[in-house]
């Protein structure tokens, strides 16, 4: 039997077509993935994307299937003549004659094609510019604008409306339209996160298809007919399910609306910044939009390797909790409120003359992998146990994960956890018990839910705790350490399939309150001597040279979407 390594099979070659967009020629496959990943016929729509065009629409979504209604993708074609021999027709220079596609019963008008839906064949000519497609564009626009109310400059989508935008780039500067407009209800509680308005909507049903084909809730549809098409729940309070915010994101025009962001602020005003849900280990890729140091809302980022376009609502509106009245702003010692230096200078030396094996650290998985890392090298300079607490809820077919921790693989693989999560617990707290733990650190968790109770808390000579909202825990702290949301630093997570994610700072902390990285950099460079990198570029990398999982990786090279490692 040969030992020679087995070899891969080179992928078959990528079958093309070659077509004319506006003049050019462009190759284009012939196949491309649909909304459910399968190869379907490539459409002029995607063929006309390939070639750096756009074609305007409003019912397709490249993750929802085909409807075809909204007709604004409308566009002029040509295919090549066959002759009676069913032989292409060629032209005295020897390319194809191509023959306009028209209407049977006006020959001199210009028919247009659908161009999310329709396939693309060789030799075929499309004009996504051409003079016809522009009026085809501005007919489609006028009648959807029939109806329309004129409330742009009241209504939540303006800044994101794409009947606002094409309004301007495609559509006629005067409407001929005198008749009174249909009046449909406005402001219909369609559930209890989602407003609608029926008068904005232009019927595209991209949100009839997600709640149906994406989140497997059919609990929308069309009633009555004609211009009095409205969409509908089924029944009061149907539209509950836990995706129903992306119903907003997908609405491109102002007929859907979240309660929590609705009439808060401009879009044009909110700062946006990239990072990652913290609610669970899937790590849905978001856009924090604040302004002035305010969270206004989070919106899914598309990561086809992680989320796509979507995120769950109880992730979406998983932010209020930053900017809670009662978060912890200050420094205390022993109950006094203090200052970080006396606090560091003090724990320093408690730290750096503590015997081996009489600490013990807990750090929430819901650090960040670089406060893990340095955290593991603290213990290992104290011989101290570390551990982490797992969370669990219930999972979903889509996005959720039962595990609701967004870093318990970054804890696992920096080593501050075992596999089992919660491990080592029951042996800190005997250590507690025998009084050979003498003192415990903790980040980011209440420790008094999982075994240590505030008796054995009291047992303590040091009890370190760094956190971001009161718990029975930072009340029983001799340090209390103001921490930051995700939100307020920068940093990564290592997600339930080992994508390791950075995660950008958008607003600035309250009070004292600092990042811990920062924090454990310092005591790490006061208790071990081991003086790291003061920025989070240079900590990440001096990680991935020293936890064997993180080999290769640079924080430069994780990019917008983040890489995926062995775990």
């Amino acid at each position: 039997m040969s030992n020679a390594p087995a070899t891969t099979a080179a992928p078959p070659p990528v079958e093309k077509i070659r077509i004319k967009v506006d003049g050019r020629d462009v190759e284009v496959p012939k196949l491309l993935p649909n909304w459910q990943g399968k190869l379907e016929p490539t459409t002029m729509l995607q063929a006309v994307q390939i070639a750096g065009g756009e074609v305007p629409h409003y019912c397709y979504h490249p993750k929802l299937p085909v409807a075809g209604n909204c007709r604004m993708c409308l566009i002029e074609f040509g295919t090549p003549m066959m002759g009676p021999d069913r032989k292409p027709v060629l032209n005295p220079d020897g390319t194809p004659k191509i023959a306009r596609s028209v209407l049977p019963y006006e020959p001199q008008t210009p028919r247009g094609a659908i161009a999310c839906a329709t396939p693309i064949s060789p030799g075929m000519e499309l004009y996504p510019s051409s003079p016809a497609t522009k009026q085809m564009r501005e007919a489609v626009l006028e009648s959807l604008l029939i109806n329309h109310p004129l409330d742009c400059p009241i209504c939540d989508q303006a800044g994101e409306c794409k009947l606002q935008e094409y309004s301007v780039e495609h559509g006629q500067a005067n409407s001929r339209f005198v008749e009174p407009k249909v009046h449909k209800p406005k402001a219909v509680d369609l559930g209890p996160r989602i407003v609608l308005d029926d008068e904005r909507c232009i019927l595209c049903t991209r949100c009839i298809r997600f709640t149906r084909d994406i989140a497997g809730d059919d609990a929308l549809g069309i009633v009555n007919r004609g211009s009095y098409n409205t969409i509908a729940a089924w029944k009061d309070g149907a539209f509950d399910n836990n995706y129903t915010l992306n119903t907003v994101d997908i609405c491109p025009v102002g007929a859907l609306t979240s309660k929590d962001f609705r009439f808060k602020m401009r879009v044009w005003f909110l700062k946006e910044t990239k990072s990652v849900c913290s609610s669970c280990a899937t790590g849905c890729n978001i856009t924090i939009g604040s302004r002035e140091g305010t969270i206004y809302r989070y919106e899914p980022r598309d990561n086809e390797a992680v989320n796509g376009p979507w995120m769950c609502d109880a992730g979406r509106l998983n932010y209020r909790w930053v900017a809670r009245a009662d978060r912890i702003h200050d420094v205390y010692v022993r109950g006094v409120k203090s200052t970080w230096e006396t606090a560091n200078r003090e724990i320093h030396a408690l730290l750096g003359r503590a015997p081996e094996g009489s600490v013990a650290i807990v750090a929430g998985a819901r650090q960040t992998t670089e406060e893990l890392y340095l955290l593991k090298k603290l213990a290992t300079r104290l011989g101290a146990l570390t551990d982490s607490i797992a969370r669990e809820g219930e999972p979903d077919r889509l996005l959720v994960s039962a595990d609701r921790n967004p870093n318990s693989n970054g804890a696992r693989l920096t080593g501050i956890a075992f596999t089992e999560m919660g491990i080592q617990l029951p042996k800190i707290a005997e250590g507690i018990a025998a009084g050979t733990i003498k003192t415990l650190i903790v980040f980011g968790e209440d420790v008094t839910k999982h075994g240590l109770g505030a008796d054995l808390l009291a047992r303590l000579e040091t009890l370190i705790v760094s956190d971001i909202l009161p718990n029975a825990t930072t009340a029983a702290a001799h340090f209390l350490l103001p921490g930051c949301a995700h939100a307020e630093k920068r940093g990564t997570f290592v997600n339930t399939k080992g994508r390791v994610q950075k995660f950008m700072k958008a607003v600035e902390p309250p009070g004292d309150a600092r990042a811990e990285w920062e924090v454990l950099h310092e005591w790490v460079h006061q208790v071990t001597g081991q003086n790291g990198f003061s920025t989070i570029e240079g900590l990440f990398n001096q990680m991935a040279r020293e936890v064997p999982a993180f080999a290769g990786l640079e924080w430069s090279k994780l990019g917008d979407t983040g890489v995926t490692i062995t775990i």
